[in-house]
């Protein structure tokens, strides 16, 4: 599984003019998962995120965690993270899980979010999403199990 996570001030995700999930400060993770992923990758992934130290401590250096901070967590379901452009000009998601696999390891994502104590919002998988954005640093990583 991969995420793109981003250090967010505040993040939103809408269908159509609806918002349907929004969070102030925290990580706003758009994610992805393939062929060989399974619920222990999503599990992994989650403990990443949950644990991962990009929020500033009381000298101002990237040394907490989500975890750490209260900071709350939206996760959106990101096939063309498995786009891959290296031959021609349209990309091409074969690397991309199938739709069934892929919402099960997104919804164990999430599930292991929460169990860790993350309060977290959502996209909903396979629509079509607008995803709003003020990236706070700007502070964006990939991360990878």
């Amino acid at each position: 599984m991969r995420a793109l996570v981003q250090r967010a001030a505040e993040a939103r995700v809408s269908v159509g003019a609806e918002v349907i999930g929004e969070i102030g400060p925290g990580l706003c993770c758009l994610v992805g998962a393939t062929h060989d992923d399974d619920v222990d990758s999503a599990r992994k992934l989650a403990g990443k995120i949950w644990n991962l130290r990009v929020f500033a401590d009381e000298n101002g250096q990237m040394n907490r965690s989500v975890a750490e901070t209260s900071g709350e967590v939206l996760v959106v379901s990101q096939f063309t993270l498995y786009g891959d452009t290296r031959k021609g000009r349209r990309p091409s998601f074969v690397a991309a899980a199938a739709p069934d696999e892929a919402i099960e390891l997104i919804e164990a994502l999430i599930a292991e979010l929460r169990r860790l104590g993350a309060t977290v919002a959502t996209g909903s998988f396979g629509a079509h999403m607008a995803v709003e954005l003020t990236n706070d640093g700007p502070v964006t990583l990939m991360l990878e199990v």
